[in-house]
């Protein structure tokens, strides 16, 4: 690493050259810089604007999941059996699968030797548990802060690496060149720095470590310190994939947290109230029911069936969720869980015998939610009091909300971007996924991803090859592009921009959430170019970072709108974690009006992975390209040694 200077405008700004450039520094990006250097990549600087910001560290669920092949007892299991799972899940790649099923034990066992104790027996078998869409038992947990401990222990292993740390850092735009001709590649980023000072990082290799879409959503569960970055990929001309899958949720929102699992299990009463917090409180489900019942059978079946699922709706589980959000969205008014009573008329003889057996056996008969709780999961009740709200003395409010973006931006089977040599995205903002993905899975693919990218750079993109001078002029004409920005907020100055954010997230929860339409989105994506156009020209010279942060996520959530509106016209129908309205579909429940019909799944679109390439001009082009199938390499090992040795393995098959 070395420090240099650019001189622009009259001003000197600081210039840092450093061969691997990590942005962001959750459990993706932090793995990253860690086999970066087992790689022998020792010239590496990570990015943050935080150690403790961002989705990993400060998220979880009641007992959040981390998938991996299966560790324990007798069913067997092995790398190609665990990638059909992902596979089966529909619009995921072939190749991808099978790496992030074969690197799954790889990457576990990384974290285990790093000191997250995941749980085993006298005999050292890793034990497991059957998540969503998982067939066998590969799920395990340390408890409701699974990807926090990650975090910690590679925070851990990367001050005791050296592997420096700059924080307070905002990137604003990433540095790409043409090299050769006609062919990008990353050279770095612009960043706003604490002082809110404009630095310069270049660099030979990229690793976009930025996290999910948070800041899209008006009602999210990320973590409101993480708003993602993946605009500024998209603005560079990263090719994405999958956008349009999702996966959403219930989830309390004066503290972002996903009530899965128990805390639907001891079957809370839901009750609706106006706006003000308290008038009108109605047990607003009950007659969508046949009773009592059913009704609460529905809501402990939503502690295993969390993710808003299509195919649940129809006399499923995901009713629940539609319902809430008719009374919030539609209705305007807030949906509370009270833990302190049961749902009027509940009785344990009328629960189906899945939720009677297992709260027996739970040794959960108890008289009210909250006891039933506190013996099942004491610790689900002290997340809420470390965060200041007893839900043992005070309703818990809900609401449905954005948790995962199973799409993001499109890379190989190393993890390097299609259209942007030298950049490999990793974590959530990698679009890896598809239609459906096992719980816990995210956090082996951005284990993986860091895995896949330090090895490639290690073996192929060790050496220096970027052109300095190109370097240094595409960062001039970056910095001259955010200062330009910056004094026409002066000049012209725009909305706030907690205005504009809140303008961009309303947009994307109404129209590009859970509950979509044609006729909705043929709506939002105009209303979005027509914002971004605003913001691309000037933002709130009051803060120009949160405006160039504007700027960035008003750009992606229009390209996100555009591939959801692609995605409804080309015919999907309802698909993974979200439902196509449309007059001619299928009644969603009797009591419901006309409003709630949806168009079934084409199952034809499973075959297919819908990509999206994105122009700093505002066009964007969407497609379906067939998913690449399920490899089936030869493993007779005397080949496959020999092509170990030579490094074939880099050259793709």
């Amino acid at each position: 690493m070395r420090e240099d200077t650019l001189e622009i405008a009259g001003r000197t700004l600081p210039v840092t050259w450093v061969h691997t450039l990590v942005i962001g520094s959750g459990a993706a990006g932090l793995n990253a810089a860690v086999q970066l250097r087992a790689n022998g990549v020792e010239d590496v600087l990570i990015l943050s604007e935080g150690l403790d910001k961002g989705t990993s560290i400060n998220t979880g669920s009641d007992k959040q999941t981390y998938y991996k092949l299966s560790l324990c007892g007798a069913e067997g299991d092995a790398p190609e059996v665990m990638a059909e799972t992902y596979f089966e899940g529909g619009s995921m790649h072939g190749d991808l699968a099978l790496v992030e099923a074969s690197l799954s034990a790889r990457a576990f066992l990384h974290l285990v030797g790093l000191g997250v104790p995941f749980p085993r027996d006298a005999f050292g078998q890793f034990v497991g548990y059957k998540t969503d869409h998982d067939p066998r038992q590969r799920a395990t947990s340390i408890g409701p802060y699974t990807s926090r401990e990650m975090c910690r222990a590679l925070i851990r292993e990367v001050a005791k690496l050296g592997v420096p740390v700059r924080e307070g850092r905002n990137v604003v735009q990433l540095v790409t060149v043409d090299d050769p001709p006609g062919e990008r590649r990353a050279a770095g980023a612009i960043v706003l720095g604490p002082e809110g000072t404009l630095e310069v990082y270049l660099a030979e290799n990229a690793v976009f470590a930025v996290g999910g879409p948070g800041g899209l959503y008006r009602t999210s569960v990320y973590p409101e310190v993480h708003t993602g970055a993946i605009g500024l990929a998209l603005m560079a001309g990263a090719k994405a994939q999958s956008l349009p899958e999702s996966q959403y949720g219930l989830a309390s929102i004066a503290f972002r947290w996903n009530v899965s699992g128990t805390y639907m299990q001891v079957v809370p009463r839901f009750i609706s109230t106006e706006a003000d917090g308290a008038g009108d409180p109605q047990e607003f489900m009950r007659p969508y029911f046949a009773g009592v019942g059913e009704m609460a059978s529905m809501v402990f079946l939503k502690g295993y069936q969390w993710p808003f699922d299509w195919r649940k709706v129809q006399g499923g589980s995901s009713i629940v969720d539609i319902l809430v959000y008719i009374e919030t969205v539609l209705k305007g008014r807030r949906v509370f869980l009270d833990f302190r009573a049961n749902p009027e008329g509940f009785a344990f003889a009328d629960l189906s015998d899945e939720a009677h057996t297992y709260l027996t056996l739970s040794e959960a008969l108890l008289e009210t939610p909250i006891a039933r709780l506190a013996k099942m999961n004491p610790g689900a009740i002290e997340l809420y009091r470390d965060h200041g709200i007893d839900i043992a003395a005070e309703p818990l409010e809900v609401a449905v909300c954005a948790q995962h973006n199973n799409g993001g931006l499109a890379a190989n089977a190393w993890w390097e971007s299609l259209t942007i040599k030298h950049l490999f995205p990793v974590g959530e903002v990698n679009g890896s996924h598809g239609v459906y993905r096992p719980g816990g899975s995210a956090l082996n693919a951005g284990q993986v991803g860091g895995f896949r990218a330090a090895e490639y750079i290690g073996h192929r993109y060790q050496g220096w090859t970027l052109d300095e001078g190109a370097a240094l002029e595409a960062s001039r004409a970056s910095v001259a592009e955010v200062l330009s920005y910056i004094d026409r907020s002066g000049e012209h100055p725009g909305r706030r921009w907690t205005e504009e954010r809140a303008e961009l997230q309303a947009r994307m929860s109404r129209a590009g959430a859970h509950i979509r339409s044609v006729e909705a989105l043929r709506a939002a994506v105009p209303e979005a170019w027509t914002q971004w156009k605003r913001l691309s020209v000037a933002g709130d010279p009051a803060d120009p970072g949160e405006s160039l942060r504007n700027r960035q996520l008003c750009f992606a959530h229009a390209v996100y709108l555009e591939a959801l509106a692609f995605a409804l016209a080309s015919g999907t129908g309802s698909r993974g974690s979200s439902i196509a309205l449309d007059p001619g579909g299928l009644p969603v429940h009797d009591l419901l009006d006309e409003t709630w019909r949806i168009l079934p799944e084409d199952e034809a679109f499973r075959d297919k992975v819908l990509e999206t390439l994105a122009s700093h001009d505002g066009s964007v082009k969407c497609a379906w390209v067939p998913r690449r199938p399920l490899p089936h390499p030869d493993s007779w090992f005397e080949t496959a040694w020999a092509r170990f040795r030579e490094g074939a393995i880099y050259d793709g098959e």
